[in-house]
Formats: C-alpha cells, sequence, structure tokens
C-alpha cells in the first residue's frame, strides 16, 4: 500500500440500505515507516498479529453481502489496528490507555512493550485515525440522507481464553457475543439479532465485550443512528491465534449475518 493509498475502503451497497458493515480490524498490513517505530523482531510481530487481528472477518462480510437480496454497504479497514485503532477514543476517554492500547497501542496483547516509552501517538492519529473518523462519519451521514436512518454493525472477533490486555474477561465468552449501546442498540435490533445468530451457538451480549462504534457526531445524539457489535469467538470458524478458517463454519455464520442485515433492512 502506498503512502498515498486510502487506508480503508467503502465499497458501496444498495442505495436504499441503510445499513454498513464496519470491519476495522481485520487487516494485518503495517506500513514500513510504521513497522519502523515497532520494538517487535519480526516473528514476534506475526505472533502478535495472530493474536491481535481478527481474522477472516473481511471475508465473512464479503460472503454475507453476496446473500442480501439488498446489499449493505461496508466499510472495511484495509490496514493493521497495530497502525491505529479507529474504535478508540483519541484522548482520556479511552479506558484501553490503562493498558496501552489507545488510539496507537504502545503495549501487546501481553502486555509487552510494542513502542519505546514517551512515543508520540499524534502522527499516526493525524495520517489515519483522523481521515478514518471522518470517511466513516461521512458514510454514516450519507445513509442518513439516503434512506433517514443508519445502522452500523461492527464485526470482531475474540480468542477462546481471555488475553493479558483484557480488562473485562473474567465474564461469559458464547460463540457469539453481541455488544451494545443503551442509546444506539434498540430492543428490536438486539432481538432481531439474537434470532439471526440462535443456529451458531450461544448468544450472549456484552460479555465478554461491550459497546458499539458509532462516529462521535452522532454518539449519544442522533437516535436515527443504530449499531450492534457482533463478536466471534474464534474456535467456531478457525484456527487460533491466526489460522485458516473453516468453510463450513464461514459460510454459517455468514448467513446468520446476511439475515441479521435482511430483518434491519425489511
Amino acid at each position: 500500500m502506498s503512502p498515498t493509498a486510502p487506508s480503508f475502503e467503502l465499497l458501496p451497497g444498495a442505495a436504499d440500505s441503510p445499513v454498513i458493515l464496519h470491519v476495522p480490524h481485520s487487516a494485518r498490513e503495517i506500513p514500513a515507516d510504521v513497522r519502523a517505530d515497532i520494538l517487535l523482531d519480526n516473528p514476534a510481530l506475526e505472533r502478535e498479529l495472530d493474536h491481535i487481528t481478527d481474522s477472516h472477518t473481511a471475508r465473512i462480510a464479503a460472503e454475507a453481502v453476496r446473500a442480501c437480496a439488498l446489499a449493505p454497504w461496508r466499510y472495511v479497514n484495509r490496514l493493521s489496528r497495530l497502525v491505529v485503532d479507529p474504535e478508540r477514543f483519541p484522548d482520556e476517554r479511552e479506558e484501553m490507555l490503562a493498558v496501552g492500547m489507545g488510539a496507537v497501542y504502545t503495549r501487546t496483547t501481553h502486555r509487552d512493550e510494542l513502542r519505546a516509552t514517551g512515543h508520540d501517538p499524534e502522527p499516526l492519529v493525524d495520517r489515519y485515525f483522523r481521515p478514518y473518523a471522518r470517511a466513516m462519519t461521512e458514510a454514516v451521514a450519507d445513509r442518513l440522507a439516503a434512506t433517514g436512518r443508519a445502522v452500523v454493525i461492527d464485526l470482531h472477533s475474540y480468542p477462546t481464553a481471555p488475553l493479558p490486555y483484557e480488562l473485562h474477561g473474567t465474564g461469559p465468552r458464547p460463540p457469539v457475543c453481541l455488544g451494545t449501546d443503551a442509546f444506539h442498540t434498540s430492543p428490536s435490533l438486539l432481538a432481531a439479532a439474537r434470532e439471526a445468530f440462535a443456529g451458531c451457538g450461544e448468544v450472549g451480549v456484552d460479555s465478554p465485550f461491550i459497546g458499539t462504534y458509532v462516529p462521535l457526531e452522532f454518539y449519544g445524539k442522533e437516535p436515527a443512528v443504530g449499531a450492534l457489535m457482533v463478536e466471534l469467538r474464534r474456535d467456531t470458524y478457525m484456527a487460533e491465534p491466526g489460522g485458516p478458517a473453516t468453510g463450513p463454519d464461514v459460510a454459517r455464520i455468514a448467513e446468520a449475518l446476511a439475515a441479521l442485515v435482511a430483518a434491519v433492512t425489511d
């Protein structure tokens, strides 16, 4: 990826679809100049990418889109979250700063040093985080203008066993975790997700991860923006920590995601 190429991609769906499938953590790519500031050697970096990447979630989203009668839009991060994590708050509001994992990580999943003490996050925030946030804000605004509402479905995965960086890793770890927000996740959206993923195993809520992604311009302000996080336990569809996916399991999850999109669109 060239220095001027976008670090994200908005893939258009149907003009009258309100749904944006957001895939923020599926990539492993790190630009060379960003890699230069990461302290891990190459084997250690590959291991960290295995643990931190939501592997195959971009594929699941793509297969879900193909199964939808009314295609949702997709917003996909093309760079690793080790460059910037677009879902963090870029300031002191971010609780993950406590473990060195704010918008720009300084620690690994195992709490080892990732970047040098005193590393200035602002250049990466300015180069990658803010353009990503602006483009996502515009995408949501476009769906609002076109359809009168927007629904952001955030797709993630998580390991079977908690990693040391997790602040809330002691709770249940069901095959599917639905993360919610009191303002942006309606009871009907949550019920639709429970029904859609019922065939994928136990469906839990807000454990081990809680919350949704909504651009800050709309967060807590615009009730026409709905949001839900879908977290998939990795052992249900892939070899952990960063191995291949199993085709039938990916297809089953993609069909469930497509069913959720259909329910939200109707």
